[in-house]
């Protein structure tokens, strides 16, 4: 069984997209350490994130996340238990909003295929088109 944990959280004021490389970067080498894996999505001003692996690790990724200045308003969505990581075996994926719109929804859908709770599947889905039409 493993915990799946997904969240979504407001960038602080002055953050920039120019930081996102080096948190992906540490938060790769951090998960393969904890052995937790993830897609983390930013359209600019919001983080979407789903985190997936043991209940110690993920408590302790969350602390990590709650202190991290770098965003603020961090909101648990979901707290399950899951028989297997549904989000995919990486350290963490990410998906940016550089790209089009369908190939944005496209990646998303492959990244979200094994999710057995169709809401968090189309929480994923709703953050990439919503915000890419506003754009």
């Amino acid at each position: 069984m493993v915990r799946q944990l997904i969240y979504i959280s407001t960038a602080s004021p002055g953050f920039q997209e120019a930081e996102m490389p080096a948190i992906l970067s540490v938060s790769r080498r951090n998960n393969a350490l904890r052995r937790i894996s993830g897609l983390l999505m930013f359209d600019g001003r919001r983080f979407l994130q789903a985190l997936e692996g043991a209940p110690a690790a993920l408590e302790t990724a969350l602390e990590t996340i709650r202190a991290d200045p770098r965003h603020r308003a961090i909101v648990v969505l979901k707290d399950r238990t899951v028989p297997a990581t549904e989000f995919g075996g990486w350290a963490m994926a990410a998906h940016r909003f550089d790209q089009t719109t369908d190939d944005l929804v496209a990646a998303v859908e492959n990244s979200v295929r094994n999710v057995t709770d169709v809401n968090v599947a189309a929480q994923f889905l709703q953050f990439a088109r919503r915000d890419r039409v506003a754009a």
